[in-house]
């Protein structure tokens, strides 16, 4: 059983940067894709990156392109997002996330089996 530990969150302003850990244990290189999800106060959890764990490809969502930045450290079963130019928008619960899905489904949430208990991050203006 993949057990998921987020670390990093936490209270910055609009334009900083902030670094996300996941700590995986349990067997992580079973797993075809690892992704970072959030959430916002009264919205639904929202598909941020992904990576597949094998070749390291990488799949962003529209809002964070060019800002974000997903990462994995196969040796260390560690999982990273940076995040630059952060903004207001960007503030919520983060999740990691992994599962044996398909490319095709790397950014819905039902493709992911495990999930870690989530960091914090806001964003003030």
């Amino acid at each position: 059983q993949v057990q998921l530990v987020e670390s990093g969150g936490g209270l910055v302003q609009a334009g900083d940067s902030l670094r996300l850990s996941c700590k995986a244990s349990g067997g992580i290189s079973s797993m075809s894709f690892v992704a970072w999800f959030r959430q916002a106060p009264g919205k639904e959890r929202d598909f941020v990156a992904a990576i597949r764990w094998s070749s390291g490809h990488t799949y962003y969502a529209d809002s964070v392109k060019g800002r974000f930045t997903i990462s994995r450290d196969k040796a260390e079963s560690m999982m990273y997002l940076q995040m630059n130019t952060l903004k207001p928008e960007d503030t919520g619960v983060y999740y990691c996330a992994a599962g044996r899905g398909i490319l095709s489904s790397v950014s819905y949430s039902t493709s992911y089996t495990n999930w870690g208990q989530g960091t914090q991050v806001t964003v003030s203006s």
